[in-house]
């Protein structure tokens, strides 16, 4: 798909041909929402836990005789029933995480970048760098590519210190290499500006696809 290649002076250079089997599906929302889940998950300590009645301490004695006290019967203190006893049913540490086809996972990007080209949320511009490490030349090129305050995430061909530290006192802006985003890190953002050079770098990042799809 040809979609319009910007400069970060906010001006239309060109055209660039985007690959259709990454920008140009119809998106899959049910992978979407599997891919959004298992992010999710996988970011969960699962460290929460209370202790059964086996686990807290004392209770070894029976605290008074079964019968003839004229009160319950009672074998522990440390009774679920009792303050200070063990908890019935607690959480217990446990491993959140959901593992998806790698096929599934794809789709999702896949669907997640054919929405926001969908959407118009994504700007394709060409590679450039800052002179200096400045928040200001930051603000001033997503001014001049109408993103100033929006949800932005920033996808690179490679890290670049001067950009990276430029965008990272802004908190509407994300910067990441282009192969490591994620369905959920383009969904969590409202805007897209993909740095023309990384194009190869995220269409390699879909492996045997890629390369079918390159040879035919």
């Amino acid at each position: 798909m040809l979609t319009d290649l910007w400069d970060k002076t906010g001006s239309i250079i060109g055209k660039i041909d985007l690959p259709d089997f990454i920008f140009g599906i119809e998106p899959h929302e049910h992978a979407l929402y599997l891919a959004v889940r298992a992010y999710l998950a996988a970011h969960r300590q699962g460290t929460h836990a209370v202790k059964t009645r086996a686990e807290v301490r004392g209770g070894g004695r029976k605290p008074w005789r079964q019968k003839g006290t004229g009160r319950a019967r009672h074998g522990s203190i440390r009774s679920p029933l009792w303050v200070g006893g063990g908890k019935v049913h607690g959480p217990s540490p446990r491993d959140y995480t959901l593992k998806l086809p790698k096929q599934v996972r794809r789709l999702a990007r896949k669907s997640a970048f054919s929405m926001r080209a969908r959407e118009g949320n994504l700007l394709v511009v060409q590679d450039f760098t800052l002179e200096q490490i400045k928040t200001k030349s930051m603000v001033e090129v997503l001014r001049n590519l109408r993103l100033e305050g929006a949800k932005t995430l920033i996808l690179l061909p490679q890290v670049d210190p001067t950009i990276v530290l430029s965008a990272r006192n802004l908190p509407t802006v994300t910067t990441m290499l282009a192969d490591k985003a994620s369905a959920y890190h383009i969904l969590a953002h409202q805007k897209l500006l993909l740095f023309s050079g990384a194009i190869p770098l995220l269409v390699a990042s879909f492996g045997e696809e890629a390369a079918h799809v390159v040879h035919h």
